[in-house]
């Protein structure tokens, strides 16, 4: 009985470790690009202050051109989750795909905006130039998560898991991701990409 007992109690030690491991991230494909720990992954570009805290990155301060953590590595078709957190006068952003990884801006990779001041389309959850967002969302003070998604030529954003954007463009093909800060205050958290 007692054999019976241990290979019984060992089995569902293996079921629940093997559960355990099919549902955590890095098995589902999911890569950790910040942990709260460590800005391994990413390089600085620009004068901001950027600094861990709680757990987050967090901008306040900057120079007089935008600056930006940017991944050390590339990236093509991929979904990428993370949470941020911004004050109503920030001005932030997440860049996808960018072909020149010295000169991060709207004019060299997709921008995902975080603005809430604009309430022209063009704020938050808009991807520049491609994608407008009315009536414009509210995510000041409060931490917020984006799904992104770019599979070929198609782009799209989900906001606290709804769909507010979706665009077509086969301008940028591959390149690293991007946080922006520019004004206010920002906090990035929880940023994971799965490459497809």
């Amino acid at each position: 009985m007692k054999r019976h007992s241990a290979t019984f109690t060992g089995l569902l030690f293996l079921m629940i470790l093997v559960a355990g491991c099919a549902a955590g991230p890095q098995s589902q494909g999911w890569i950790t690009l910040f942990d709260g720990r460590n800005l391994n992954h990413w390089t600085r570009t620009g004068e901001a202050n950027w600094s861990l805290v709680d757990g987050a990155v967090m901008a306040d301060k900057g120079g007089k051109t935008p600056s930006y953590l940017v991944s050390r590595e590339s990236y093509g078709d991929f979904e990428l989750k993370l949470e941020f957190w911004a004050t109503a006068d920030a001005n932030s952003g997440v860049f996808l795909r960018a072909s020149d990884p010295a000169k991060v801006g709207a004019a060299t990779a997709y921008e995902v905006q975080i603005a809430d001041a604009r309430t022209d389309g063009s704020g938050t959850g808009a991807i520049t130039d491609l994608a407008k967002v009315l009536p414009p969302l509210a995510t000041a003070g409060q931490w917020t998560s984006f799904e992104i998604s770019a599979k070929g030529t198609q782009l799209t954003v989900n906001l606290n898991g709804k769909p507010v954007a979706s665009a077509q463009s086969a301008k940028y093909v591959r390149g690293p991701i991007a946080l922006q800060y520019i004004v206010g205050t920002v906090k990035f958290r929880k940023v994971e990409i799965r490459p497809l």
